[in-house]
């Protein structure tokens, strides 16, 4: 398979921050997967994934991400990566006092539109795609948990992103809202060709929505 296949490519990579956090990382995602990153809290999970997004640097090997370098990129290129990237959190990360309209459209600002009806169009599809249309007008703090974690993965794809990374969608939801959210993004994956990189420990659903499961052990990433 040839590198432009994968969308992650790490080859014995160090992620630090002050000191060592995982070391010896070789990892490769491939377009169009879905995969789950496991390992216990503190293991480094949440580093894996801000080191795709160029928030954490490389002490030593190289890496790619949707074709970006980021083993030394530059402050530049960093918004450039993550227009291709969607990024979900566990707390949300949203903005409280506005609606879920407002939400999604100031992604799609930050990301280089600026055409007021191509915003609202697109906001409106990615609503729809998530389950929540006639909820676009409600104020983020009326609604559910649930709800909030589906603005966040509208708020994710309305770039149509290369990469979905989820840093514990489901942590703070109970297991049927959780058993849809996780449904959800492995529908965008299936429909939409996009990859999706899920840290969880929530294996109650690994076990349900099977998938490539990589692990974090001893600083370690294998799988």
């Amino acid at each position: 398979m040839s590198q432009q296949e994968y969308v992650i490519r790490f080859e014995n990579a160090t992620i630090a921050y002050e000191n060592t956090i995982l070391s010896n990382i070789n990892l490769q995602i491939r377009k169009g997967e879905f995969a789950y990153l496991i390992g216990k809290t503190g293991t480094g999970k949440s580093s894996l994934l801000r080191a795709i997004y160029a928030d954490l640097p490389l002490k030593e090997g190289v890496a790619e991400v949707c074709g970006f370098n980021i083993t030394k990129i530059k402050k530049s290129n960093i918004a450039m990566l993550r227009r291709h990237l969607g990024i979900v959190f566990q707390d949300f990360q949203l903005l409280q006092d506005r609606t879920v309209i407002d939400n999604i459209a100031f992604v799609l600002r930050a990301t280089g539109w600026n055409n007021k009806q191509a915003i609202r169009e697109r906001t409106m599809r990615v609503i729809e795609e998530v389950g929540l249309l006639g909820k676009e007008n409600a104020k983020i703090f009326k609604l559910s948990e649930g709800e909030r974690q589906r603005v966040g993965i509208a708020r994710a794809i309305s770039n149509e992103p290369e990469l979905i990374l989820a840093d514990e969608p489901t942590g703070n939801l109970d297991p049927i809202t959780s058993e849809q959210i996780v449904n959800l993004l492995m529908e965008i994956c299936k429909k939409k060709g996009t990859t999706v990189f899920v840290a969880t420990h929530d294996y109650i659903m690994i076990e349900k929505y099977r998938a490539r499961i990589i692990t974090i052990e001893d600083g370690k990433v294998e799988g």
